[in-house]
């Protein structure tokens, strides 16, 4: 399998449950670990950060992206990344089913992006469903959040540290809690910020 039959069928959605996409997800995962070994152990400059983040993804990264290792994937060649973006350390992307984060987006410490669901019938359990995960722009991640398949978090939203964020975030809100939920829209009076986190 390729690389762009691989991102064509994830792209569908469809099941990644035959023997030549595990043999191809194994590949990849092998990749993946070689060059995050070398990018977690030992000092680089942002520069060679940046470099080495180009090779896992399989193109180059804005100059304006920083990291601050150790990263984690066991794919690496469906992140997309936008300028002006900040990934802190400890951080988990499972990214078979994509992974984009908008202009400016702030990633804490520990975060956890995951476009990967098991099947629900034991027979199944093995066999995974991929979903992308898309951030917009300006978005704040807080540390030890976790991101599940399909979720979309619109422009300007923050997800407070330690949320589990299962369905869509709209622009402009903070949520939080397990799983997830509005505890207030940025820009409205410190009232019905009270109000709505009593919901």
């Amino acid at each position: 399998m390729t690389l762009e039959a691989f991102l064509e069928h994830v792209a569908a959605r469809r099941p990644l449950d035959t023997p030549e996409i595990g043999a191809f997800m194994d590949a990849m995962s092998d990749r993946a670990r070689r060059i995050t070994c070398e990018m977690n152990g030992t000092y680089h400059s942002q520069a060679e950060l940046r470099a080495l983040m180009g090779r896992l993804f399989g193109r180059p990264v804005d100059p304006t992206f920083r990291l601050f290792p150790p990263f984690h994937t066991d794919f690496g060649q469906n992140i997309h990344i936008g300028r002006n973006v900040f990934i802190n350390a400890g951080c988990h992307f499972q990214d078979h089913g994509g992974v984009t984060l908008g202009d400016g987006t702030l990633v804490g410490h520990n975060v956890v992006f995951a476009t990967l669901n098991h099947d629900l019938d034991p027979a199944r359990r093995a066999a995974m469903t991929p979903a992308p995960i898309v951030v917009g722009r300006n978005v704040w991640i807080g540390s030890n959040a976790t991101i599940l398949q399909g979720v979309t978090i619109g422009d300007g939203a923050v997800v407070a540290a330690g949320a589990v964020v299962t369905r869509d975030v709209e622009p402009n809100t903070v949520v939080g809690g397990v799983p997830a939920r509005l505890i207030w829209r940025i820009g409205k009076p410190a009232g019905e910020r009270k109000r709505i986190a009593e919901l």
